[in-house]
């Protein structure tokens, strides 16, 4: 409906990328046919994640997940936005899921779920989010200190974010400027 009147769009993934990527797909193909109810067709779709560990040591930024309490703050998400699927076998309140394990995180990283490790990891995970066609991807704070926070936006400022995002202007903004400049007869 969004890409139908031409719409921009903030979501918020809990699906596997290939469940995104088909999603993404289809808001691509329907706003071609936008009949925008705005000044413009806004293509842009953001994806946001929230589980997010970075830190210069992949094993660092694993323990930081293991002993966050992300289970808690997952379960959370289930319980507030309860438009969002519960998925088989979610606790239901007042259980919480258990942090995770290895295993489980390299099942979220597998997913999409969580972008956990090094600035190189995290570079080669967002590149898979970029291969859906999302225009943007927004790393949320999570369940961090506010130390581990200030690191993760450092390193994600001058490690992924320089390889990513190599266009001087935004691409919204190129959109806006395309629809209010005159059209040539």
């Amino acid at each position: 409906m969004a890409a139908r009147k031409g719409l921009g769009v903030l979501g918020f993934s809990l699906e596997e990328l290939a469940a995104t990527e088909r999603t993404v797909k289809a808001y691509k193909l329907a706003i071609q046919q936008a009949e925008p109810v705005g000044s413009f067709v806004n293509d842009n779709l953001l994806v946001a994640n929230g589980i997010n560990f970075v830190n210069e040591d992949r094993d660092v930024a694993r323990r930081q997940m293991r002993e966050s309490g992300v289970g808690y703050h997952f379960s959370q998400v289930y319980r507030y936005h309860d438009t969002f699927p519960r998925p088989e076998g979610f606790p239901v309140w007042p259980d919480v899921m258990p942090d995770p394990d290895d295993a489980t995180i390299d099942q979220f990283i597998d997913l999409g779920a969580a972008i956990v490790g090094d600035p190189d990891d995290v570079l080669a995970q967002i590149k898979r989010w970029e291969a859906t066609g999302a225009d943007q991807f927004v790393l949320l704070r999570g369940t961090k200190t506010k130390q581990e926070c200030l690191d993760m936006l450092r390193l994600i400022g001058e490690h992924v974010i320089p390889k990513i995002d190599t266009g001087p202007v935004h691409r919204t903004t190129r959109l806006r400027e395309a629809a209010s400049s005159p059209v040539a007869a």
